[in-house]
């Protein structure tokens, strides 16, 4: 009896162990997200380049992490998390040395580009180890406490990265950074297991030809891809997650500047809320959904406490400052609950398909930002009164007004996709 307790416990220290990894790399690849954010007046300055170039660093790592995310999840659903996380974390590293390196902008690009192509692995094959390891009552709240680690990295790229770069300078903190990314790697492959158990040789395709590997891939998205409740759940998850990325991620320190006066340390605080918010909502959210074994009524409950408290902050003028917070929390908390799409798909999609669906998801979740950051942009430019300080445009309360509306009736369009929702026990 002791020995077959002692066992257990160590499978369960195992499994936190190797989810544990996991969400330290989508940690890292969140931390590097964020990295540019700080540093954009000594790269100004040593790239010898204006905002409009220096502003597509940013954009190499988004396109790549959202391009990535459906071949990442047949990578992972083929040749499984381990290797597929291993390999991320040696690109990330691989990235940031030669971003820190870079003496001229295009080699900087495709610094950025290798750590978006890297990080692009870490969030699906943490699920995809989720999946593995642990049973699918708990999964939902990993999902949430992954997301928790990656908002975490998020906040790590800010300031204490801005304290860093200070102190040692921007090439300096990177290098750093690609250190961490290499103990990442080795530690992933030394420590990670793809399942408690190895499959026996011929499940899983161990033994199969190249040709049988295609087949096998190309089949897996042809599963997914036929599958409504997929597609559904990534319109659903990408409402949800457009105002963490276009508005918390972009526009909502402007528009707090613009609208309520606030000065831009007091706006960044502000808007840094919703992220806060998403950081707590996401496991407590997860957990909620295990708890009841109920998917749908958690992200309906999440998605209209976001559309509320951010029609709130949009459409209700002269709000007190403390009721301003307290809703940039709320839509922050609420809007979380997507994370419980991911366990929507485990309970529709086979085992061996997962990580495919869990990259279509993801995809649209990355893939709104994407979207919505310039789409708000611009209509924000055709609203534009032609008010210029300092070269820079100055947008109307009103302007913002009406192009952050194209937000709201998205998260309000996935609220109502919710209904179409199938519960499966």
């Amino acid at each position: 009896m002791s020995a077959t307790v002692n066992s257990a416990a160590t499978g369960r220290g195992q499994a936190w162990l190797v989810w544990a990894l996991g969400a330290a790399l989508f940690c890292y690849g969140f931390f590097h997200r964020n990295a540019p954010s700080v540093m954009i007046d000594p790269l100004m300055r040593d790239f010898m380049v204006g905002g409009a170039l220096l502003g597509n660093l940013s954009a190499f790592y988004f396109y790549a992490y959202a391009s990535l995310q459906i071949p990442v999840g047949l990578m992972v659903d083929r040749w499984g998390p381990r290797r597929m996380l291993t390999i991320g974390a040696a690109l990330c590293a691989s990235g940031s040395v030669l971003f820190a390196l870079a003496e001229t902008l295009p080699v900087a690009y495709a610094g950025r580009l290798l750590i978006g192509t890297g990080a692009a692995f870490s969030f699906v094959g943490t699920l995809k180890l989720a999946t593995n390891w642990f049973p699918p009552e708990r999964f939902a709240q990993l999902t949430g406490m992954t997301m928790m680690a990656g908002m975490i990295g998020g906040v790590g790229g800010q300031a204490p990265l801005a304290a860093l770069v200070e102190v040692a300078g921007w090439r300096e903190a990177l290098l750093g950074a690609a250190a961490v990314g290499g103990l990442l790697a080795a530690a992933t492959w030394l420590i990670v297991r793809d399942r408690p158990r190895p499959l026996p040789r011929g499940e899983g395709g161990a033994d199969r030809d190249d040709g049988g590997r295609v087949k096998a891939l190309l089949r897996g998205l042809a599963v997914v891809f036929r599958q409504p409740q997929n597609w559904i759940m990534s319109l659903i998850a990408a409402s949800m997650t457009a105002p963490l990325l276009a508005f918390a991620g972009l526009w909502g320190v402007a528009w707090l500047m613009q609208t309520h006066g606030m000065e831009r340390p007091e706006a960044a605080g502000t808007a840094s809320l919703l992220l806060v918010g998403w950081a707590f909502g996401s496991p407590a959210s997860g957990w909620l959904s295990d708890r009841t074994g109920l998917r749908r009524p958690v992200l309906q409950g999440g998605a209209l406490l976001g559309l509320v408290s951010l029609s709130c902050l949009l459409y209700v003028p002269d709000l007190p400052a403390l009721l301003r917070a307290a809703l940039f929390l709320a839509s922050g908390a609420g809007l979380s609950a997507m994370a419980v799409g991911f366990a929507v798909l485990r309970r529709c999609n086979a085992p061996e398909v997962t990580g495919a669906a869990y990259g279509l998801l993801n995809g649209a979740c990355v893939g709104s930002g994407a979207v919505f950051q310039p789409l708000i942009g611009a209509l924000l430019d055709r609203a534009w009164d032609g008010t210029l300080v300092e070269g820079a445009r100055v947008y109307s309360p009103e302007a913002y007004q009406g192009a952050l509306s194209v937000m709201i009736g998205f998260l309000a369009l996935g609220l109502l996709m919710t209904l179409l929702i199938k519960e499966r026990r």
